[in-house]
Order: structure tokens, then C-alpha cells, then sequence
């Protein structure tokens, strides 16, 4: 099967006007509770809407105004603020420096799928601290002057290292006893996807064409997030890769407190069954889906489908926030087309209403697909949230 041309090239044809309104539509997102408050307002923008029968153009408005990023890499006033909040997600407590009453251990984890592996491993003798705040962005993470200082009081700090700069710069400066690293055990390739999408990269390419000839796509840079080396982050969407994790979470955590070594070990055991189990559900469900093709709001799912064998297209590239050009549009359409596509998966939340809006516009079905960056509710943990993905996917998917 050759491979796709998912490469963001741009195909031979003139424009579409439709496609044009898509790719310039600029969505605005925020958490608001367990769900997000939509609004509807005329476009802006001369001739700029989404192609629905009103003509009017779909935003999600903030209630909190000081968490809007306006441009891709703005860091904004309020991540500095709601990171200072004790926490709020289950299990999580604030990411102060002050120590538990009851004596438990501090475990700082930078971001969602970490704090989860710290909470099984340790279990009820750890405290699991987020430095970043439920369903915020973790990308553009800024720590507050507290939380650096956290990061130097607490007894363990599991991050992503070229993940979040401001957790990287914290650790350097504060040098904290005891850290995981899970980029050591993780195994981060730059574009991951299925074997029929092998040396095509990803969405990423369309945004630099402006600034000049593309490097060799074989060894193409991503400077989105200043991922190192053009690492792909998003490892743990392969179950498998994030149960790496939990034996040098598990190892730390005995370093730390060695008369609970026992309990740590056995807790990451129990840990790596329930990600084998789940990798087995889904290399089930999945099973009758080789080289299926997932299209997806940005491109964040590469290391599931590489699991899978599945194909990930992105309509973006790894920027979750940035807007597709009118030329990426038509290439996706064009395989939605070709491969017989039913079904957009975007994101719950931000960045979604394009990949909604395509897809009403080719009259197929979107659903939700969560990269479990943050923890969107507090009810659901990385599992549960999991299971849905594979629900959806087996759903969705065309497959055999």
C-alpha cells in the first residue's frame, strides 16, 4: 500500500471558498466546569463562516478571559493563576511546597497521564501534586514563583523533559533530589504512525511553507512546542509505552521511602497488568482495522496508530490550536474521499469547530477523541478515558 499524502502538500486545483472559510476560522476555547459554554456570533471577518445554513460562525467564548491565548505560543495570565490553586482534580492536591499533615510523601508530576502513574504507584502513601491545572494546556505551562520552588521541596518530580520548558528550566534551577524523567524509558520517535504511513510526515509541514523550502521530510523539525529533536510527546497514547513508566516511578519512590519498598513494587506490577490488559482490549478491538484511516483535529494520536496499525491524519499538525490552510483542507478531503472515511475524530473542547464544521460540510460523522493531555473529568481517569477512545475508534473507523 503506498503511502498517503498526508504530508500537508499542496494538491493541484484551484481553491475552495469553503474550504478557505474553514481554515480561517479562528476558535477560541476554555474549560468552564466539567464542560465548555458554546456561543454563536457573525463572523468578523468579511466572507470568513463556517459553511451552516445561518452563516454565522460557531466560538467557544471564555468566562475567564485572562486563559485566552490568542496566537500560538502566547502563555497566558491565568495558567500563572489557576496553577496556584490547590487542586481540583481527584486525587490531586494543590502543587504548594507546604508537606501533607499525615506525613505522606510529595510526588510532583507535571501533567495528567504522569500524575496518574504516580498515584497507582504510590498509592495512599504519596500525595500527587499537578503542576498543571485541570484542563488547562499543558504545552504552554508557565509555573508560578511557588511552584519552582515547589519543585525543589518535593520529595519526587516525574516529567516529559522537552515537553513543558518551564518544568525543564524549574528542575534545572531548583535540582530536585529525586526525578523521572519519562522521556528516558518512553522511547519517543519523531512521527509515529501505522506502517502505510511510514517517512510521510505530518500536518506541520503546511505552516512552514511560508517561511521557506521545508527541511528533508525525513528528518523534519517541529519546533511547536520546542519538543527536542522533533519528538513526538504524546507517547502515552500507547498503553504500552506509558506502563514503562511505572518502574522507575516505582524504583524512585523506594529510593525515597525504602520501608514501603514492598508496596511500591507491587502497586507498579499491578499498574503494568492494567495497561497490558487494556493494550489487549484494544489490539482486540482494533484487530479488524488495519491500516484504517484516523482522521483526527491534530496530529497527537501518532504513537496509537502505530500500535494499531492504524493511519493518523491530522487536519493539523501538532499545534492543537493552529488553523489548517485552505490547501491542508482539500488534501484531507481528499482522502476522507478516497479512503472512504466516515467518521472525524476531534478533540473534546478547544480547537474542534473545524474539524466539525469539515465534516458536516462532507456529510460525515465527528466524534470525540481525547488525548488525555489534561484530565477533562475529574470521574474519568487515563483507563476509563482510554476505553472511550477505543469505543469511539471501533465506532467510527472504517474498517473490515
Amino acid at each position: 500500500m503506498p503511502p498517503l499524502p498526508i504530508d500537508g502538500q499542496t494538491p493541484a486545483g484551484g481553491g475552495d471558498t469553503r474550504l478557505e472559510s474553514l481554515a480561517q476560522t479562528r476558535v477560541r476555547a476554555a474549560r468552564v466546569g466539567n464542560g465548555f459554554d458554546i456561543h454563536s456570533h457573525q463572523a468578523d471577518t468579511e466572507g470568513v463562516t463556517f459553511p451552516r445554513a445561518t452563516g454565522t460562525r460557531t466560538t467557544v467564548r471564555l468566562h475567564n478571559p485572562a486563559r485566552f491565548r490568542t496566537t500560538a505560543g502566547t502563555r497566558t495570565a491565568a495558567v500563572l493563576a489557576a496553577a496556584a490553586l490547590v487542586g481540583v482534580a481527584a486525587g490531586c492536591a494543590g502543587t504548594g511546597s507546604e508537606p501533607p499533615a499525615d506525613g505522606r510523601k510529595v510526588v510532583l508530576a507535571s501533567f495528567y497521564p504522569l500524575q496518574y502513574v504516580a498515584q497507582q504507584v504510590g498509592g495512599n502513601l504519596v500525595e500527587v501534586r499537578n503542576l498543571t491545572p485541570p484542563a488547562a494546556e499543558p504545552h504552554d505551562l508557565e509555573l508560578s514563583p511557588a511552584q519552582v520552588r515547589a519543585v525543589g521541596q518535593a520529595d519526587l518530580v516525574v516529567y516529559l523533559s522537552g515537553f513543558q520548558p518551564a518544568v525543564d528550566e524549574a528542575i534545572d534551577r531548583r535540582k530536585p533530589a529525586h526525578v523521572v524523567d519519562a522521556a528516558d524509558d518512553a522511547e519517543l520517535e519523531a512521527r509515529p504512525n501505522g506502517a502505510a504511513a511510514t517517512a510521510v510526515p505530518d500536518a506541520d509541514a503546511d505552516s512552514a511553507e511560508a517561511a521557506g523550502p521545508e527541511p528533508d521530510h525525513g528528518t523534519d523539525t517541529d519546533a511547536d512546542h520546542g519538543h527536542d529533536h522533533a519528538l513526538d510527546p504524546h507517547f502515552w497514547l500507547d498503553p504500552t509505552r506509558l506502563a514503562r513508566i511505572a518502574e522507575p516511578v516505582a524504583m524512585a519512590l523506594v529510593a525515597v521511602d525504602p520501608e514501603n519498598a514492598a508496596a511500591y513494587q507491587a502497586n507498579a506490577a499491578r499498574l503494568t497488568a492494567d495497561l497490558t490488559d487494556l493494550d489487549t482490549r484494544f489490539t482486540t478491538g482494533l484487530a479488524p482495522c488495519p491500516g484504517a484511516v484516523l482522521v483526527t483535529s491534530h496530529a497527537a494520536f501518532g504513537y496509537l496508530a502505530q500500535r494499531y496499525d492504524l493511519i493518523e491524519v491530522g487536519i493539523t499538525g501538532s499545534d492543537p490550536e493552529a488553523e489548517p490552510a485552505p490547501a491542508r483542507l482539500r488534501e484531507v478531503s481528499g482522502i476522507i474521499r478516497d479512503k472512504n472515511v466516515r467518521t472525524l475524530f476531534a478533540e473534546p473542547g478547544a480547537g474542534t469547530a473545524v474539524t466539525r464544521a469539515l465534516a458536516a460540510d462532507l456529510g460525515l460523522d465527528a466524534a470525540d477523541l481525547d488525548p488525555l493531555e489534561s484530565q477533562l473529568d475529574p470521574d474519568a481517569d487515563y483507563v476509563q478515558v482510554m476505553a472511550a477512545n477505543l469505543n469511539a475508534l471501533t465506532k467510527g473507523l472504517t474498517c473490515r
